[in-house]
């Protein structure tokens, strides 16, 4: 007769064992990217630290004129494409509705990746922790010191990498949430000075 039990036991383990490894490339390829995105936070840092110091109360003007050194490149970009617009013919009002809309949404979309660090690498940790204790503790009950020694080692490394990364990439988010909301600021009063004229033309025609 067929253990059924046996066969779902066996089956588990085996789906489980054969798990391992890929969480360990996982967590290595992770790494890199954390890497990666440690540099472009450092360089991101660097260059808002050199930006030109501004009182509140004159940025609208320096917006109104065009690009400026006291905001980020991002906004001095998006000021640039925003003043094309607006020496086009046509439905201003749309098309700088849909270049604000559509440049705050790839800036939210580009914090994805560290909310993804967030959740994943410290469940991979748990996942390359638990698997190897599991073996460890079948070579314990053999007896094999050596390879429950082994698995330990395994088990604990992923453990801290899983969490290594997981706070990086929490404080990368963080941080990174600030400046994008200090740039969607700066994009939404360069709109606001870019279609001011105009607002006040339909006023005065009305």
């Amino acid at each position: 007769m067929i253990d059924l039990g046996a066969m779902l036991k066996t089956f588990i383990y085996l789906v489980s064992s054969s798990l391992l490894y890929p969480v360990l490339l996982m967590l290595a390829i992770l790494i890199l990217v954390t890497v990666v995105q440690a540099g472009s936070f450092l360089a991101e840092w660097v260059e808002r630290a050199r930006l030109t110091p501004c009182p509140p109360s004159d940025l609208p003007e320096k917006l109104r004129t065009g690009p400026t050194p006291s905001v980020t490149a991002r906004v001095n970009a998006y000021v640039r494409t925003l003043h094309r617009i607006m020496a086009q013919d046509g439905p201003r009002d749309i098309a700088v509705e849909n270049h604000l809309q559509s440049t705050t949404l790839a800036l939210w979309i580009s914090m994805d990746r560290f909310r993804i660090l967030v959740r994943v690498a410290p469940s991979l940790g748990l996942i390359g922790t638990l698997i190897p204790m599991g073996t460890g503790l079948a070579a314990l009950g053999q007896g094999d010191m050596t390879k429950l020694t082994t698995d330990l080692v395994i088990a604990f490394t992923t453990t801290v990498v899983g969490l290594a990364i997981g706070t990086s990439a929490f404080f990368f988010y963080t941080v990174r949430r600030r400046w994008i909301e200090e740039d969607v600021k700066n994009m939404e009063l360069a709109t606001e000075l870019a279609m001011a004229p105009f607002t006040e033309v339909d006023h005065d025609v009305s």
